[in-house]
């Protein structure tokens, strides 16, 4: 090895154990495919953030009752905003009255089998009352379910290989992004003439800061807090980065894929953040240090 390349190894080792990496934004998204929420703090329950991905808007026709629905086919899921208070769900959408959504669950609602992916979940039916309001903003009939109180929905193992839990997530309970990951997909974007896009087109749950872009791809255990977290597989992104959530609508269909496609895609697709697992419950917080576990 010349002397140059010993130099240059020896100086991204000593950086990368001088930075700092911290938690500079932390994000709830408690109906699955609608607005996120900016939190200071997040409480981590079994699933995940408490309340993260805990509802779902599911079909309500006779052929397909009950599967789940995304901004990949309806992209003004994006434009139903959320917030939590301490006794319900908030929701706002363009045109319609606020509506609450008790967090107390009635004890005699009706369940019914609801799937995501190939996860067969129990659900909660929210009402009608709540099923016309979604189904007025969507145009099409829907309903609006919450993941039923002790059902487990678990998590592949072909990647976590300790046992873990999800609610309506994709598949895992917790999504990281860096900042310098974002950035240097900006930079390329615009060296191919495309508008850059903020940190939300791609809904993580931890952003962080202080490490190399794509540092996160090569994480295998991070500690947040005293709260370890399994790093268990790379995000494979899909037609929702495409989606403005400001408007939902898609300024175009090809970005950011097109561009993440050049210089990001395996045999999953193209990749953009960590999926993480918790194993342990605590409180994250903006700010707080990750420690390479």
């Amino acid at each position: 090895m010349s002397d140059d390349a010993y130099d240059m190894l020896w100086y991204r080792h000593t950086k990368r154990r001088s930075m700092s990496i911290t938690i500079t934004a932390l994000n709830l998204y408690p109906v699955k495919s609608c607005a996120g929420i900016a939190l200071e703090s997040a409480d981590l329950d079994a699933r995940g953030f408490a309340h993260d991905r805990e509802w779902m808007i599911v079909q309500d026709d006779d052929e397909e009752r009950g599967m789940f629905l995304t901004q990949r086919e309806l992209p003004d899921l994006a434009l139903i905003r959320t917030a939590l208070t301490d006794e319900a769900l908030m929701l706002c959408a363009p045109d319609l009255p606020d509506l609450a959504i008790p967090l107390r669950q009635n004890p005699d609602a009706r369940t019914l089998p609801v799937v995501i992916w190939r996860d067969t979940c129990i659900g909660v039916d929210e009402g009608d009352e709540v099923a016309a309001w979604v189904s007025e903003h969507l145009e099409m009939r829907a309903r609006l379910v919450r993941m039923q109180p002790g059902f487990v929905r678990p998590v592949d193992l072909t990647y976590a290989k300790t046992p873990a839990q999800t609610g309506f997530s994709d598949g895992y309970p917790l999504l990281v992004i860096s900042e310098a990951s974002l950035a240097d997909l900006n930079t390329r974007l615009a060296e191919r003439g495309k508008d850059v896009l903020p940190m939300t087109r791609f809904r993580p749950n931890i952003v962080v800061s202080g490490c190399e872009a794509y540092a996160e791809d090569e994480w295998t255990r991070i500690e947040i807090a005293g709260v370890p977290f399994d790093c268990v597989k790379t995000c494979a992104r899909c037609a929702i980065t495409t989606v403005d959530p400001a408007t939902g609508t898609i300024p175009d269909v090809q970005e950011p894929l097109a561009t993440l496609a050049t210089y990001r895609k395996i045999s999953r697709g193209v990749i953009f953040g960590q999926n993480v697992v918790h194993r342990g419950l605590g409180t994250l917080r903006v700010g707080d240090e990750v420690r390479m576990g």
